[in-house]
């Protein structure tokens, strides 16, 4: 036998490894390791998971008698608790939709008749394969109605534009009100601003139509949604009518801050703008037209889904303020696409101004409402709920919304008393209808109160008057709309004056009107505003407001500062007859009367700027350094104190629109044949500005 053959191995080297590459070894199994451990952690914290295997499915049993996916759909188990059934075919899931309560846990089983199929729920971890044979399966917990991220989105842009915008706006209005007590700044910002008239234009435009609009958009489209408890049935709509609306105002303030569009916000012709100025206010009309278009189509998808239910107050009293608006703005559509941009454009050669401004005054003053209402929505639906109250009277909310929408619009004239051409009957008749619009504003006046006096009474309030004291003044929401509530008290009373053909005489075209409109748009409207955001800027951004003490002071500055500015305006104009629009500092009939009138509006731009100031420091505080919120902020939502529904004569959209229209043809119709039929385009552009 042989011997076994031995071989000896070379002696092999120790593994030489660098320092820096063993450094990098260890960090990598160390990131490796933080890379498993965040999956896990991920996994576990925001329920994220894949499907496994559950069972396989033969061809002939998908449509099969008895097989759940012959007849697929969502059925209950227990309270809470839904299994859905999903049947994948080439182009189509069945059903394409599903609607299950807010809070709820649903399983979903899915097979595909055809091919493979991906399925998937956007902002949800649902994202699996369906596959031919094989029943792909998730759970999933749902505590949000319906896809809220686009919209909540949405709101945040819309909000954010239009405080940008008022930002801006409140800038040059107090410079607006320093000019008319002397002390004219316009000068050192040459070239920025050519003239005051520049600076009051951008003024109106910014804080009356972009401030306001865009805030409506974001507010509405926030509350519309959750109100119906339904998701946006085409969330593109509204994209597109966001993107419109930020076009036209960056084509708006193209000639607007390079001086070719001082023509104040009313636009009144022969007074003429670039074109880009007309086609950029346009698009933001149609853009807002379309933020509507999203709400109909999501309305018209709910009320399918839920037939003979009464629609919930907030969505309602939305809705039937954005077809107000739809409405009330054909009129100026007209004249600036039928005559205005045509005319700037150099396609006509001149204009008919008595025509264009009765065309502006059917969206005048509905223009008015479109701001109000939304405060509305809030003071009727919201605001009891923040001081512990309930709706008075739902009934007699949804009333008064109908109400704003037959007589808003078939008032324009009341605007135009000192006009030639309009003969003094058709005048009359829209001075009765004004008192008309007067009405619904009574009955707020009693319901609101009522309503707030419930939650004070429940807070421990006594006496007549003494509950007052028991409302939730603490938070700085609540108290900035009960505040601009008594402003627009005021508001009120002058609107009165204004309807009167008599006393409207003694104040026309003086400064009692700014002073009216300042308590109308700028603290009805905006103040409750600022306190719409105080809640909404939170739960858009996750953030906790960032003092609410600043923003308590915000509220009670800009209550002050708004009845010094508007008393002064009031009085300089029924005293004095001082006019409007006008540069008061440097007018030579000015007298030494008007003096402390003057001084009591400086006093009052000084604290509307100081609370100014504050909101912004809240907003932009609450934004970028607030801290994130420990619990949930829910849109605060009144229950009706009498649970029994509405009568359904007050959810019937067909009588409450064929009498509006009605009373506009009638209000309307035979006037505006007349202006019509004679309307003479021969007035050219005038720039009176100068360049």
């Amino acid at each position: 036998m042989s011997e076994p053959t031995t071989v000896n191995e070379p002696n092999l080297p120790d593994l030489h490894v660098d320092w820096y590459e063993a450094t990098w070894i260890r960090l990598s199994i160390i990131m490796m390791v933080i890379f498993l451990l965040a999956v896990i952690a991920a996994s576990t914290a925001f329920g994220i998971q894949v499907p496994g295997a559950f069972r396989r499915i033969k061809p002939d049993e998908v449509m099969a008698k008895g097989s759940p996916f012959a007849d697929p759909g969502v059925r209950e188990l227990a309270p809470g608790k839904y299994e859905a059934y999903i049947r994948a075919a080439t182009w189509s899931f069945t059903p394409n939709e599903i609607h299950v309560p807010v809070g709820s846990t649903v399983t979903f089983y899915a097979t595909s008749l055809d091919v493979q199929h991906g399925f998937k729920i956007m902002n949800t971890n649902i994202n699996m394969m369906i596959l031919p044979g094989q029943i792909s399966t998730l759970t999933m917990h749902f505590d949000k109605p319906g896809d809220l991220d686009i919209v909540d989105r949405l709101a945040g842009w819309n909000i954010g534009i239009a405080i940008g915008a008022l930002t801006i706006g409140l800038a040059l209005g107090v410079l607006q009100g320093l000019e008319h007590a002397g002390i004219d700044l316009y000068p050192s910002l040459t070239p920025v601003l050519k003239s005051y008239y520049q600076g009051l234009t951008i003024h109106g435009v910014l804080n009356a139509l972009v401030w306001t609009t865009f805030f409506i958009c974001g507010f509405f489209t926030f509350a519309f949604v959750r109100s119906l408890n339904r998701p946006l049935r085409y969330p593109w709509v509204n994209v597109l009518a966001l993107v419109l609306m930020v076009v036209g105002l960056l084509m708006a303030a193209f000639p607007l801050l390079g001086n070719m569009a001082t023509v104040l916000y009313t636009f009144y012709p022969p007074l003429q703008a670039h074109w880009t100025f007309y086609l950029g206010l346009t698009l933001v009309v149609v853009g807002s037209w379309t933020v509507g278009y999203g709400f109909y189509f999501t309305y018209w998808a709910w009320r399918k889904e839920n037939p003979g239910v009464r629609t919930p107050f907030i969505a309602l009293a939305s809705l039937i303020t954005m077809v107000l608006w739809q409405i009330c703005t054909l009129g100026v559509a007209i004249e600036i696409l039928g005559f205005l941009l045509p005319w700037s454009l150099g396609w006509i050669g001149g204009t008919d101004p008595l025509l264009d401004r009765s065309l502006f005054w059917f969206f005048g003053h509905p223009l008015v409402y479109f701001w109000l209402l939304p405060a509305y929505v809030s003071w009727y639906g919201m605001l009891p709920a923040q001081t512990n109250g309930k709706m008075f009277s739902e009934p007699l909310a949804r009333l008064v919304f109908w109400l704003f929408l037959l007589f808003s619009t078939p008032i324009g004239f009341h605007h135009q008393y000192t006009d030639p051409g309009i003969p003094q009957g058709w005048k009359f008749l829209h001075m009765l209808l004004t008192y008309g619009v007067g009405f619904p504003s009574l009955l707020t006046a009693f319901t609101v109160v009522a309503s707030l006096e419930l939650g004070a009474r429940a807070r421990g309030g006594k006496g007549w008057l003494g509950w007052i004291t028991k409302l939730n003044w603490g938070d700085p929401s609540y108290a900035a709309q009960n505040l601009a509530m008594i402003l627009f008290i005021f508001g009120g009373i002058g609107g009165l004056t204004n309807a009167s053909y008599s006393v409207n005489l003694a104040v026309h075209n003086t400064t009692w009107v700014p002073g009216h409109f300042h308590l109308t748009v700028g603290s009805a409207t905006t103040l409750t505003f600022f306190g719409i955001s105080y809640w909404l800027i939170p739960k858009l951004s996750g953030k906790r407001l960032f003092s609410k003490w600043l923003a308590l002071g915000q509220a009670w500055t800009w209550f002050f500062g708004m009845l010094l500015f508007s008393n002064g305006y009031h009085m300089l104009g029924l005293e004095y007859g001082a006019p409007r629009r006008t540069m008061l500092g440097v007018v030579p009939y000015a007298t030494p009367a008007w003096t402390p009138f003057l001084m009591e509006t400086v006093v009052g731009v000084g604290l509307l700027f100081l609370s100014a100031t504050l909101f912004f420091a809240v907003t932009f505080g609450t934004v970028l350094l607030g801290r994130k919120l420990t619990s949930p902020i829910e849109m605060p939502v009144a229950e009706p104190l009498d649970p029994k529904p509405a009568p359904a004569w007050l959810d019937s959209w067909a009588p409450w629109l064929y009498g509006t229209i009605a009373l506009i043809i009638l209000s309307y119709g035979p006037m505006m044949f007349q202006l019509f039929s004679n309307m003479q385009l021969l007035w050219p552009g005038k720039q009176v500005w100068p360049r």
